[in-house]
């Protein structure tokens, strides 16, 4: 299969999921006025019904058996759902208090939910398709490019499109366009991607072991906990930053949240360079070393972010954050296909959809840790919604875009140094 075809699949997922992740807080809590904390229930709940549906879709994929693959019937269902549940997302009819609340938690677990179906199965298909690490770098590297162009649509463009072009600051309309119009893009996208795929017959050969043999195999797993935890610590201060940048940019910056366009595209601007250079760097001298530098660059990123008063400080700050960034957009896959080689080494079965779907509960968990520490900012510093924004909202969002993302990349950049990859000589746990 070309790269470029497996890679537009990325491209596809990162649209939607994007807008959903970096513009929630300011289309339902602070323009439809839905309180913190209902939405740090609804992520709570999420990550209950996550750690069950993750493995379970795995473990489906990993048995299916279609004269189309295992995989390709689970994209194009997923992709489908996806794009509906999104459109779903932005276009709320006239509610609010706990009706409000309902339609936010069914289109929110409906999102996530179809976005476990398809990255789990997408995510799978790297290591069967791309069996030396040399070419899943580069194939990596060309859908995390892919990645990065769409967010540049679904980041750097929507403020504007939403709040300017197809609508204002202070109403709905805006993003239910958008969102339609980025429904179609992304749908094609995914099809485009799932109907050119070729899985390896020898893969499905052998059916994996039962669902709760094969999970109980991955949690009893150290290096699962390690590698996952490490996962959660890189994407938990990104989700965070991509939650609030909007309302960082309008409260503590004091600016227009259309002026989010400019950091978000100098920041994806970085990352994209970053992720070249990290990406030779990492066929050179292998993923590990340049994943755990990738933690450094993104922990130092925080620091000025939280001192920034300015757009040119915040823009230089988030550039700091973006070479980190474009390391492990470059490596974490990576360290995570060494994990699914060497279960298939020792396990004799291709379970990589499970497996990949038991790390999708770290990546899912930054939805419930995004509400807590939105929760915080009710207890911390009186922030509930737009309609009761309390005495210092700057300074609120300063600590959910810039403090607790310090804290959380630190303690990942502790743990990925002290980590023993598979295919690693030398190392001390």
């Amino acid at each position: 299969m070309p790269m470029w075809r497996y890679a537009v699949g990325m491209f596809g997922m990162s649209i939607p999921l994007s807008m959903v992740r970096g513009s929630m807080l300011l289309f339902y809590v602070d323009i439809l006025g839905l309180d913190v904390r209902a939405y740090g229930v609804v992520m709570g709940i999420y990550a209950v019904v996550d750690a069950v549906d993750n493995p379970v879709l795995g473990h489906l994929s990993d048995r299916t058996r279609t004269r189309w693959g295992r995989r390709r019937p689970w994209l194009v269902v997923g992709a489908t759902i996806l794009a509906a549940a999104f459109v779903g997302f932005f276009t709320v009819p006239d509610l609010d208090g706990p009706a409000l609340v309902a339609w936010f938690a069914v289109f929110a677990i409906a999102c996530e939910a179809a976005d476990s179906m398809v990255s789990a199965n997408y995510g799978a298909l790297l290591p069967e398709l791309y069996p030396a690490e040399r070419d899943r770098a580069g194939a990596n590297a060309l859908r995390q490019g892919f990645q990065l162009a769409a967010l540049v649509l679904a980041l750097a463009v929507t403020p504007v499109l939403t709040t300017e072009v197809f609508g204002t600051g202070d109403t709905p309309d805006g993003f239910t366009t958008t969102a339609r119009l980025y429904a179609v893009v992304a749908l094609v996208a995914l099809l485009v991607m799932a109907s050119g795929v070729r899985e390896n017959p020898a893969h499905a050969v052998t059916t994996p072991s039962g669902l709760l043999s094969g999970v109980g195999t991955i949690l009893r797993t150290r290096l699962f906990w390690l590698v996952g935890l490490a996962s959660l610590l890189y994407l938990a201060p990104l989700a965070l930053v991509l939650a609030g940048i909007q309302l960082y940019v309008k409260y503590a910056l004091g600016l227009p949240v259309a002026a989010t366009f400019t950091i978000q595209v100098v920041v994806i601007a970085v990352a994209a360079a970053g992720l070249a250079l990290w990406s030779a760097v990492a066929r050179r001298r292998g993923a590990p070393l340049v994943w755990r530098l990738g933690f450094v660059f993104l922990a130092a990123g925080f620091v000025p972010l939280i001192a920034a008063r300015t757009l040119l400080e915040a823009t230089l700050a988030g550039s700091v954050v973006a070479v980190g960034w474009s390391a492990l957009l470059a490596t974490n896959d990576l360290v995570q296909a060494r994990l699914l080689d060497h279960d298939a080494r020792v396990s004799g079965q291709h379970r990589e959809a499970l497996y990949l779907s038991a790390f999708g509960f770290f990546s899912r968990a930054t939805g419930a840790l995004s509400g807590v520490a939105l929760a915080l900012l009710g207890i911390l510093f009186g922030y509930y919604s737009g309609d009761n924004p309390g005495p210092d909202p700057g300074g609120a969002f300063r600590f959910f875009v810039a403090v607790v993302p310090l804290v959380l990349a630190s303690a990942g950049a502790a743990l990925a140094w002290a980590i023993r990859l598979p295919g690693e000589e030398g190392r001390a746990h």
